[in-house]
C-alpha cells in the first residue's frame, strides 16, 4: 500500500508545477519518492513469480525520472505529475513487452504490453499475430482478459499495413501501432492493504498477453 501523503504530494505538485515550489518541498518529494520505490520493490518481488528475471531488478532500474523533457514541448512544466515504473526482463529500458504501474491521483492504473515499438519490432509482432491468430485471439477474448481490460489500447492505422489485406481475419489487430492494456485503480484502493493483491490479479490476467508479445520480441 501507498501513503496518503504520497498522493497528496502529487496533487500539490500538479497545482504548483514549478522548480521554486519543488525546491521548497524537496523533503516531501523525497518522502513520496521513497514510498513509491518501496512499493515498486514489493511489485518486483510479486512479478518475479511471473518472470523470474524481474526479481533481480532494483526499484531504480524500473522507475522513471520525475523531470520532463521539455525541449520540444509547448508545455514547459518541469515535472511529471505522476510516478511510473516499468518491469521487463531488464527493467524499463529494453523493448520487451512488460508490466507497468502508474501512480497519479484520479488516473492511476496497472498496465502492460509494448508501446509504440520501432518498425522492425512492430513487423515481428504483426507477423506473430498473423501466423498464430487463433492463439492470440484466444488470449484477448478470454473472459478474464475482457473483464479486466476490455480491449487492447493503442492508436490504429486507417488502412491495412503493408503486406496485409483488409480481408485478413486479424486485420483490426494488425492495424494497431501499440499493444497495451490497463486497469484503473481508484484512489481509495491505492492506500488499501489489498493494493498488492489487486496488482497481482491484474498482472496474472495480463501474463498470457505479455508472453505472446515476447514470443515476437
Amino acid at each position: 500500500m501507498l501513503q496518503k501523503s504520497t498522493l497528496q504530494f502529487l496533487k500539490d505538485l500538479k497545482e504548483h508545477n514549478t522548480k521554486d515550489w519543488m525546491d521548497e518541498h524537496r523533503k516531501a518529494y523525497d518522502a513520496a519518492r521513497q514510498d513509491y520505490e518501496s512499493f515498486v520493490a514489493e511489485l518486483i518481488s510479486l512479478l518475479a513469480k511471473y518472470e523470474p528475471a524481474i526479481g533481480d531488478l532494483t526499484p531504480k532500474q524500473c522507475t522513471f525520472r520525475i523531470n520532463r523533457d521539455i525541449r520540444f514541448s509547448q508545455d514547459k512544466s518541469p515535472y511529471k505529475t505522476n510516478f511510473g515504473a516499468a518491469f521487463s526482463r531488464q527493467g524499463k529500458k529494453l523493448p520487451d513487452a512488460g508490466y507497468y504501474f502508474h501512480l497519479e491521483p484520479g488516473h492511476s492504473f496497472v498496465g502492460g504490453g509494448i508501446w509504440m515499438p520501432e518498425t522492425a519490432l512492430l513487423k515481428k509482432i504483426r507477423q506473430e499475430i498473423d501466423y498464430n491468430f487463433e492463439e492470440f485471439k484466444g488470449i484477448v477474448t478470454a473472459p478474464g482478459f475482457k473483464k479486466t481490460f476490455g480491449a487492447i489500447d493503442g492508436e490504429k492505422l486507417k488502412k491495412a499495413p503493408q503486406g496485409y489485406d483488409e480481408s485478413n481475419p486479424a486485420i483490426e489487430y494488425l492495424k494497431l501501432k501499440s499493444f497495451t492494456v490497463g486497469a484503473a485503480v481508484p484512489d481509495k484502493d491505492l492506500t488499501s492493504a489489498s493494493l498488492l493483491k489487486t496488482c497481482d490479479k491484474v498482472f496474472g490476467a495480463m501474463k498470457p498477453f505479455i508472453d505472446f508479445l515476447n514470443q515476437a520480441v
